[in-house]
């Protein structure tokens, strides 16, 4: 019999707040955290928004000395997961650690230590490089800073699939727990991005809004008049337990995890595969996983990124799995609010998940103002709406054709 899974603690860094109910609370009012990026100079590039955490300080969270030793994106893992752990009010003194594992997701790691270093080595030369350099760059560094200041000895893994990679690692979290190789996990996703290189990468892919004269509505996810996704920065970690566990120690539960499904496009380096064949596998893998019917689904929190072929494939992938029943759920994108995390999208869009189960409201769509005749499901348009949540499933699609979801339920 596998092991069933709980949510009973969640942090997150985001740029529309720090701590789940200031993000909660962002999202339930519709307010976006895109505006025009302050971290450098944008005059020569074709994009200059993007969705900054603009209140954090590692300090607050972390000994000086060794925030020093980390980049943004491990800050902002170790701080989220600090803030999970004190939700759930979980004492690590009285756990098992070598029962207690970290399973973390980001998708380009370092790159302000990278960019920095990269400077520094063209114009100081080789001599004047940090001895930190590589440890603060590499993305496994996130999940072996959150062991090492959790304590958690058990599985330690970080997973690099893109946009994806904080769902698979919340899936296999899961899966660590079901199967007996854990009883607590941290999980969920982190991400750094909004750099100089990072922004030029994307800006030359054309794959980023340009709408630059109206930032807050640049993200506008399933609109007709969407022109592509547009970048942030933050964190979302999980801290979810195996069930016997956090009854033992009375803890509160704020969900089940039970269902995880990934799959691959095998088809093109970034664009999704036609018809979203490859997402439509993942959820219907989800969906066997969690050993429920298509039609018992209440709410998706889609990828959504707001580009066009994304948006309009998803669309089809969402109508595939769930047929005639596509049309009686609720599908919406929080990046239409906190942009585009990247390797962190999965983790904050969990906690969207859980949250809306808990509260029983569903976050909208905002910007939503064109509907496109390609995408015609219920996107929950400009303002949350309450209801009854008793399943909810999370969509994460990424470079290299890279697919995952994962379905949480209702504690009962």
């Amino acid at each position: 019999m596998k092991r069933r899974v709980v949510i009973t603690g969640m942090g997150c860094i985001t740029p529309i707040g720090i701590g789940k109910e200031k993000f909660w609370n962002s999202l339930m009012n519709g307010v976006s955290g895109i505006d025009y990026i302050t971290k450098f100079d944008t005059k020569d590039f074709s994009t200059k928004i993007a969705a900054e955490v603009k209140d954090f300080d590692a300090e607050d969270y972390i000994d000086k000395r060794e925030a020093k030793k980390m980049d943004r994106f491990t800050q902002f893992a170790v701080a989220a997961a600090q803030m999970a752990v004190e939700d759930a009010e979980l004492d690590i003194k009285k756990i098992d650690a070598e029962r207690f594992g970290v399973i973390l997701g980001a998708g380009m790691g370092g790159m302000n230590t990278l960019e920095d270093q990269a400077k520094k080595l063209m114009e100081r030369g080789p001599k004047r490089i940090s001895p930190f350099f590589v440890p603060m760059m590499i993305p496994n560094i996130a999940s072996g800073q959150v062991s090492i200041v959790l304590g958690a000895k058990g599985p330690n893994i970080l997973v690099v699939t893109a946009c994806a990679s904080s769902t698979n690692a919340v899936g296999e979290a899961f899966r660590t727990i079901q199967y007996g190789d854990a009883d607590v996990m941290i999980t969920g996703g982190t991400e750094a991005s909004v750099t100089p290189l990072s922004i030029a990468g994307f800006c030359s892919m054309k794959a980023m809004s340009t709408n630059n004269s109206n930032p807050g509505k640049a993200s506008r996810p399933f609109d007709k008049n969407r022109d592509g996704f547009v970048m942030g920065e933050g964190a979302g970690i999980l801290l979810i337990e195996e069930l016997e566990h956090a009854l033992r120690r009375g803890a509160d539960i704020y969900a089940e995890l039970v269902g995880y499904g990934r799959s691959s496009d095998a088809y093109h380096i970034t664009t999704p595969a036609s018809g979203g064949e490859g997402a439509a596998r993942a959820m219907a893998c989800a969906l066997r996983d969690a050993d429920i019917n298509y039609d018992v689904m209440d709410y998706i929190n889609a990828h959504g990124s707001s580009t066009v072929y994304n948006d309009e494939f998803e669309t089809e992938a969402i109508k595939k799995t769930f047929k005639e029943h596509a049309y009686k759920l609720s599908v919406s994108s929080t990046k239409s609010m906190t942009s585009h995390l990247l390797g962190a999208a999965g983790g904050v869009e969990a906690i969207v998940c859980v949250m809306a189960i808990a509260n029983g409201i569903i976050p909208p769509t905002i910007n939503y103002e064109t509907p496109d005749p390609k995408c015609d499901l219920d996107y929950v348009p400009n303002m949350a709406k309450k209801t009854d949540i008793k399943y909810a499933l999370s969509n994460s699609l990424g470079f290299g054709g890279h697919n995952a979801a994962v379905i949480f339920k209702k504690y009962e």
